[in-house]
């Protein structure tokens, strides 16, 4: 490209020079008003429905009916092992080791599970550090775990606010007050990304800054999985989970995940809730007391696997790899994520009407833009939706748009950015 106008023909010349162009096709997008595709940018909320979803549970139904009970030992997908089959893929995802990784449950409980473990609280050590105004669920699962305790929720956690006039953390704000709790922190469970504001966290740096004073770090990773390159094997976290219903795009309440370090994979007395999934799978039919856990992340399972939603996450897990896996995608996510915040900024708007909250490095972003509109925001969120674009409101005035590499389109951003400023005009 030797020249830039952010025009629909510069736009149309992107999409052509775009490798991943054909992914867009691999998906189920829902029309807008005008019986035209929609621009879905709600991928951060819920992810489209990959074409190839439908025939994947068409072809459990068809072994169900066909094998009954002896699916699961029999067929071209037995059922008892099925969950082995989304490991491999999984474990590139969040950048960990096979053993390390599993699928299974949904997020919050694959949090509260993790927690039990890893949120062991002394009477010297029992601080839990999050983030303040983290994902509802995630300060329902702290404040009952912490409960669960004995503890006080007021006292035991302690909630990271950025500073007077800002949006965002500080990494050096994060990594300060991790220090100043010291002896008193007993576990670090942060977002991976704020699914507010968008801005993501440097997992790494605060992991060692956890482990330096003693405490255990984990990190939700809903709108982190499929969505930015983790490391978390390399990183030395702790624990993690993420759903899968976002990026992944593997269906509303579709099965989740979790991630624990090769470092406890051996260690049979950590503490845990167990089940009968998680059990040692070479006498798992003998039906005798005493639980010996699976070896690494398999023995936090509790029951065995939800295969109907389970084949949909495979589905969606093959679109993922075709692509490329993160690398490809990242770039072009970092591409789509520039260009409409470059829309978003040339309006000129005073930051009274309209501010992007979301980082403008992209190191500390991945593909979302907070939209935090002073005025008439929740005019403007409808105005959106009434011309075909979807986005996410977030009260009390923020939306969020998500372009996603797998399905968004460089023409997508621009009739975005076309609304806006049409919007930005008539305000």
């Amino acid at each position: 490209m030797t020249s830039f106008a952010p025009t629909p023909d510069f736009a149309a010349q992107l999409d052509a020079q775009d490798p991943l162009r054909e992914f867009r096709h691999q998906f189920h997008i829902p029309p807008g008003p005008d019986g035209q595709d929609s621009v879905y940018m709600c991928g951060n909320s819920l992810g489209l429905q990959p074409r190839t979803a439908r025939a994947a549970v068409e072809r459990q139904f068809t072994n169900w009916e066909q094998l009954a009970v002896e699916g699961h030992f029999l067929g071209d997908t037995p059922w008892m092992n099925f969950h082995e089959r989304l490991t491999d893929a999984t474990a590139r995802i969040v950048g960990a080791k096979p053993v390390e990784v599993v699928v299974m449950n949904n997020l919050t409980t694959n949090l509260h599970l993790l927690l039990v473990s890893f949120y062991r609280p002394t009477i010297a050590r029992y601080k839990v550090l999050m983030e303040g105004g983290a994902f509802p669920s995630d300060q329902y699962a702290l404040e009952t775990q912490v409960r669960m305790h004995g503890l006080s929720p007021d006292d035991a956690i302690v909630e990271l606010v950025p500073r007077p006039g800002e949006h965002t953390l500080r990494t050096e704000d994060i990594l300060a007050k991790i220090e100043e709790l010291g002896g008193t922190l007993a576990t670090v469970i942060m977002g991976g990304i704020n699914y507010y504001t968008g801005q993501v966290y440097d997992m790494a740096a605060i992991t060692a800054a956890g482990h330096a004073v003693g405490a255990k770090v984990g990190f939700d990773l809903a709108h982190a999985a499929g969505n930015i390159p983790l490391q978390l094997h390399d990183w030395d976290v702790d624990f993690a989970c993420w759903c899968t219903y976002k990026y992944l795009n593997s269906g509303p309440g579709g099965v989740a995940g979790a991630f624990v370090h090769e470092r406890f994979a051996d260690q049979p007395e950590l503490l845990r809730l167990a089940g009968w999934w998680g059990h040692d799978e070479k006498v798992r039919f003998k039906m005798q007391k005493g639980f010996r856990p699976m070896r690494g992340a398999a023995g936090w399972q509790l029951s065995n696997s939800a295969i109907l939603i389970m084949a949909v996450h495979e589905a969606a897990l093959a679109v993922h790899e075709a692509a490329g896996g993160m690398a490809a995608l990242r770039r072009k996510s970092e591409q789509l994520t520039a260009y409409l915040e470059f829309l978003i900024t040339r309006l000129n708007l005073p930051k009274t009407q309209l501010e992007i909250i979301t980082p403008s490095d992209p190191v500390q972003r991945g593909c979302q833009l907070s939209l935090l509109v002073h005025q008439n925001g929740r005019a403007l969120f409808e105005h959106l939706a009434s011309v075909g674009i979807i986005g996410d409101w977030r009260e009390p005035n923020v939306i969020r748009l998500a372009p996603v590499p797998l399905y968004n389109s460089f023409q997508d951003v621009q009739r975005v950015g076309t609304v806006l400023a049409e919007w930005a005009e008539s305000n």
